[in-house]
This record gives C-alpha cells, sequence and structure tokens, in this order.
C-alpha cells in the first residue's frame, strides 16, 4: 500500500514537471513568432480566394511561364524552389503557388478534394493576373493535381516538368499514419519543434543557394506552417484524389519527370521510381531522367535540372 502511494507520488511529480515543461516551452514559442513577425514580410503578390489570403510568387519574363507548385507539407514553397527557379527566370516567367496552409498564405480549414485544390490555384493565378498556358512543374504530392489540371483544363497545360512528382499508382496502397501527423501538429503548436536540434533545417537551407537572411525566413515560416490543419486536410483526401486522378486516365501532354532515389518519399528507391516509369510508358510524349539524390531534388541538383528544363522547353514546345 505504502508503495503504492509512492509510485502514485512519483507519476504526479512527473506529470507535473511536464506540464510546467510544456507551458514553458508555449510561452517561449509565442515569444519567437512575435520577434520573427519583422522577419515575414510576404515575398510573393498576397491574392484573395474564396475569401482567404493566398502567396503567389512571380518572377521573370519570358514566352513561357513556369508554375511551381510544392508538395504536400513544404512549409515555404517560395524559399524551397528558389535555388532552381533563379536559374531560370532570365528566361522564363516563373510563378509559385502557395496553397492555403502553406507559406504566406492563410491555415484555412477546408475540404481539401482534387476539384477544390485545383480551382484554388486557377483562381489564385487569375487574380495575380497570371495567364496560361503553363508549364507545370510539381513536386511530390502535387503531381496529383498537376495531372488533373491537364486532365480538366488541357488548354491550359503545356508540359508538366516532374521535380520527383507522385503519380496515382503511388497511394493505392500507402498507408497513411494520420495519429503520428497530429502529434506532429501538437508539437509545432506547442513549440516543441524548437526543441528538437536540426529539425527546421530543410534540404533548401543545407544544401540549396538561400542567403543567411533568407534561411532566417525559412526557419520563421517553419515553425508558424509546420503541420497546418489544412495540410492535414490535405494529407487525408490524397488517396482519394489519387484515384480520381487515375479513374480519368493519362493526360496526353509532353513530361519530363526528373527521379530521385527515393530517400525521403517513403518508398523503396525501385519501388518509386516504378511507379514514375510505368506510368509515362502510356505518355506518347515523355521522358524520365534518373538523379541520385533525395527526394527534393530542386535542392540538390538544380544546375542540371535548370540546364535539362531548358532543353525540353527548346527542343519540345519551341
Amino acid at each position: 500500500m505504502k508503495k503504492a502511494k509512492v509510485i502514485m507520488k512519483v507519476v504526479i511529480i512527473i506529470f507535473m514537471v511536464l506540464i510546467v515543461a510544456l507551458v514553458a516551452i508555449y510561452i517561449n514559442h509565442r515569444i519567437q513568432l512575435n520577434k520573427e513577425e519583422e522577419l515575414k514580410t510576404p515575398l510573393g503578390k498576397i491574392v484573395e480566394v474564396d475569401g482567404h489570403k493566398m502567396s503567389v510568387y512571380i518572377e521573370g519574363n519570358g514566352d513561357k511561364t513556369i508554375v511551381f507548385m510544392s508538395g504536400g507539407g513544404t512549409c515555404s514553397p517560395i524559399l524551397d524552389f528558389k535555388s532552381l527557379y533563379s536559374l531560370l527566370s532570365d528566361d522564363y516567367r516563373i510563378v509559385v503557388i502557395e496553397k492555403f496552409g502553406y507559406g504566406f498564405s492563410d491555415v484555412v480549414d477546408k475540404e481539401r478534394n482534387i476539384d477544390s485544390i485545383l480551382e484554388d490555384t486557377r483562381t489564385a493565378l487569375a487574380e495575380a493576373d497570371i495567364q496560361g498556358p503553363y508549364v507545370l512543374c510539381p513536386h511530390s504530392m502535387s503531381g496529383i493535381e498537376a495531372l488533373y489540371w491537364a486532365q480538366q483544363y488541357p488548354e491550359e497545360v503545356e508540359a508538366i516538368i516532374g521535380l520527383d512528382m507522385a503519380v496515382p499508382n503511388a497511394y493505392r496502397d500507402y498507408k497513411i499514419n494520420m495519429s503520428m501527423l497530429k502529434i506532429s501538429q501538437f508539437a509545432a503548436r506547442v513549440g516543441i519543434t524548437r526543441i528538437l536540434p536540426g529539425v527546421s533545417e530543410s534540404d533548401a537551407i543545407k544544401y540549396g543557394t538561400l542567403s543567411d537572411t533568407e534561411k532566417d525566413l525559412y526557419r520563421a515560416v517553419f515553425y508558424e506552417k509546420t503541420a497546418t490543419t489544412t495540410m492535414l486536410n490535405e494529407v487525408e483526401s490524397i488517396k482519394e484524389n489519387a484515384e480520381v486522378v487515375q479513374d480519368n486516365g493519362v493526360p496526353q501532354v509532353p513530361m519530363l519527370l526528373f527521379v530521385s532515389n527515393g530517400n525521403g518519399t517513403g518508398w523503396h528507391e525501385d519501388e518509386w521510381r516504378g511507379y514514375q516509369e510505368n506510368y509515362l510508358e502510356n505518355v506518347e510524349n515523355g521522358e524520365l531522367l534518373i538523379l541520385n539524390c533525395p527526394h527534393y531534388i530542386h535542392d540538390y541538383e538544380y544546375d542540371k535540372i535548370s540546364d535539362e528544363i531548358t532543353i525540353f522547353i527548346t527542343d519540345v514546345l519551341d
């Protein structure tokens, strides 16, 4: 009996210490967020979509408009793609879409079916006065949106250049661990992410060409826009969205797919590459380039990718 009381007292003490620690972490998190506000001047144009603010970044001029579309959970798309698009903006008009829940766009608790996501993107482009046709450049999960775009509005899509993009079959047997994602969301909201060493150091920060100021901004956005409600809604809908795209068939637009070694995708290398190779077998004008680097290929092989994009556009689209 005495032993049980001692154990209970220890448990209570540990619980109280954890509560105090979490409160201290949260208070520090709020203080740091306030300090970081001065860093977070929007890099792009802010437009209104469905009554909320959405960020669209525009750089460069040219006859072709390349629209960069971020993968799921990439907190700062504008900075994430910068190492690549900065090499292309002398020849092309560059546009980076920051979906709701990402970057400088509002966090919105709304349905993320494929139609909703695509119409938000198209509305944002229209509000920013960016007309098509577009060369879509999706990374990872946004490959599903790009393919759907080409299916629904083929006149708006000149080509798809995939940056290790996902195709529908990749999600057929994909297991989504929403519990782990919600834990990540809790950790981000409380500020636990601030005390985890290296967690804010994205591939763009470690391997790209961002300036020190841009790296600081990326970290500030990370602490505010990690595992947002909009992002989680998007993940919850991805299997259903992929199924819709799968059922609509393969759009016949020129495609250039850059494929990683699978590291960071959640799939084995051969399996991940196989999905994209198999998909291109049904594309009349498709090309696949293998890269020996992790999933965020544009933060590693930006020189090679920019060169190949220029060759592809010149040879296939001009």
